[in-house]
């Protein structure tokens, strides 16, 4: 309950972006080791499952650690401050300092997901979770947004943002539904999926997408779009072992790529119906605004302060002040971050952080192709198959902008990843989610 509690209360609470949240989700995280030892006392063995995808987490850890220590002195000592003044490798230590915690936070999450999300009763609790929580967010949002409800439940104004649904950033809600809507891909393309659940999962889907058009974030409707993709790819390209002759295969096929083209139909005709065609104006770039809206400068002030920082960057999370010392413009905007998650990775934490993300992402892909592709047909595998969809997707949107920054988004992400990697065994139960 405490697994599915933490990304579900963070996106109810405005994604997870104000410090108050943190208090809950800090002691949430430690009522979360408190049981783990208690299980371990009860059953006289601690139960871990050492993933090598924790080790990239630990090591982005141990470089926020490393980038906080007072390395340089930066003021010749006097009588008034005798030891004289230490300065650290972060630009921002402070931010670097809560970086860190929440880095913790994670790696606990991350690790008592892996170990206890291991049984098929768990995982299907998980998928079933997070498609009605993912589907009750979208009918909130979309109506929200017909309802031209400027503020957060009607509460929270969101001045200088376009806030969605809870979140006050739209294009990090429309990163909440590629994740929710790859689990749904999952099962809507499985050949294995009964036809009244695949019923309720495309309108599951269609509801998803229509937020997501709603959002007008191009970003989420690329990736979007290719996690639906995704989805199709992988179970035409790597059919599902059901023991027995296939003779429908084709047919199967035809169904998937006619099931998705229909679902497209479906969300354009309906967003085009409820008069929010402008979402598809900005999605165009038809609005005569900067397509990058600023994003190209961005980069490549990211990739001069990478130049300047190397080995191990600015400091995590210090992209803000970094920003302030090498923007080339006149110092108008106050820019957080570098709107590509990629490239800021490179800018706080130089390669050494880089070669974690991109470890951590191998192994991802790496671990979930083979639940996939040695799995025989079951929930299991359909599992796995939109827990990898939806991590593509979000993967995918931090070309664009800083989606993972959201710790809601965060916490469901690791959720995905432990559901597709640890679903490579064998499954003899049913493969519908009924």
């Amino acid at each position: 309950m405490l697994l599915l509690a933490a990304p579900a209360l963070g996106t109810i609470l405005f994604g997870a972006v104000d410090p108050a949240t943190w208090v809950l989700l800090y002691a949430g995280s430690a009522l979360v080791l408190g049981l783990w030892i208690y299980d371990g006392w009860s059953t006289r063995e601690i139960s871990v499952n050492p993933s090598t995808l924790l080790y990239p987490m630990a090591g982005l850890i141990l470089i926020g650690m490393i980038q906080l220590l007072p390395l340089f002195q930066t003021q010749i000592p006097t009588a008034a401050v005798p030891n004289g003044i230490r300065d650290s490798l972060s630009m921002d230590p402070y931010a670097t300092r809560l970086f860190v915690g929440r880095l913790l936070v994670y790696t606990i999450y991350f690790a008592a997901a892996l170990t206890f999300l291991g049984s098929r009763a768990r995982i299907r609790k998980a998928v079933i979770f997070t498609i009605v929580f993912g589907s009750i967010m979208a009918i909130f949002a979309i109506l929200q947004r017909l309802g031209h409800v400027d503020a957060i439940y009607g509460i929270r104004d969101t001045p200088g943002a376009i806030s969605f649904g809870p979140f006050v950033n739209q294009h990090h809600f429309a990163a909440f539904l590629e994740m929710t809507g790859g689990i749904v891909f999952g099962f809507l393309f499985s050949a294995n999926t009964r036809p009244q659940t695949r019923v309720v999962l495309g309108l599951a889907a269609a509801i998803m997408g229509i937020a997501v058009v709603m959002t007008s974030s191009r970003g989420g409707m690329i990736s979007f779009t290719g996690a639906l993709l995704l989805a199709i790819a992988v179970n035409v390209s790597v059919p599902e072992r059901t023991g027995g002759p296939d003779d429908s295969r084709g047919r199967q096929r035809l169904g998937m790529l006619s099931g998705a083209a229909a679902l497209l139909v479906v969300i354009i005709g309906t967003v085009l119906f409820v008069g929010a065609d402008s979402s598809f104006v900005r999605i165009l770039g038809l609005d005569g605004g900067d397509l990058s809206n600023g994003r190209i400068h961005f980069w490549g002030i990211a990739l001069r302060i990478f130049a300047a920082h190397p080995l191990l960057g600015a400091g995590l999370d210090a992209f803000g002040v970094a920003f302030t010392r090498y923007d080339t413009w006149p110092g108008i905007y106050r820019i957080e971050q570098a709107h590509n998650d990629y490239l800021q990775t490179l800018a706080d934490a130089g390669l050494a952080g880089f070669a974690c993300v991109a470890v951590f992402i191998y192994l991802l892909f790496k671990k979930g192709i083979a639940a996939i592709t040695t799995g025989r047909a079951g929930l299991r595998r359909s599992a796995a198959v939109g827990a990898l969809c939806g991590c593509f997707g979000i993967l995918v949107h931090s070309f664009f902008d800083f989606p993972l920054r959201t710790p809601s988004n965060a916490f469901f992400f690791l959720l995905l990843t432990a559901i597709a990697v640890t679903s490579a065994r064998s499954d003899h139960g049913s493969p519908d989610l009924d």
